[in-house]
């Protein structure tokens, strides 16, 4: 699993630093897609939510942060998909049945930002 203090990626210049974000999506979003295409449940299905929510967790952390050098508006933006991705984790918690189609999709959409 990609585990690495988001300190690390602010430390190294900025074109790293959205590899390892990448790297992070692009992990977490393999998860995902496993689960739904295998229609996984149990461990394999939290494990996989939970990294998304492990992952919003960090990078709202540092969207809300005022040394973060991203417009403010795009913060607010993203932070807002953030929160949205966190209640959509604790519905899919919640919910064993419910499609991770809409995870997946948004956060496809914030990988493909990150180029």
């Amino acid at each position: 699993m990609y585990r690495f203090p988001y300190s690390e990626i602010l430390e190294d210049a900025p074109e790293t630093g959205r590899e390892r974000e990448r790297e992070a999506i692009d992990r977490a979003l393999s998860l995902l897609r496993d689960v739904e295409r295998q229609g996984l449940k149990g461990a394999e299905r939290t494990e996989a939510v939970g990294l998304v929510q492990d992952l919003w967790n960090v990078l709202i952390a540092d969207l809300l942060n005022p040394e973060n050098g991203l417009p403010e508006g795009l913060r607010a933006d993203l932070v807002a998909i953030g929160l949205w991705t966190m209640r959509e984790v604790g519905e899919v918690l919640s919910a064993p049945e419910r499609s991770l189609a809409a995870l997946i999709d948004v956060n496809s959409s914030i990988r493909e930002g990150l180029r």
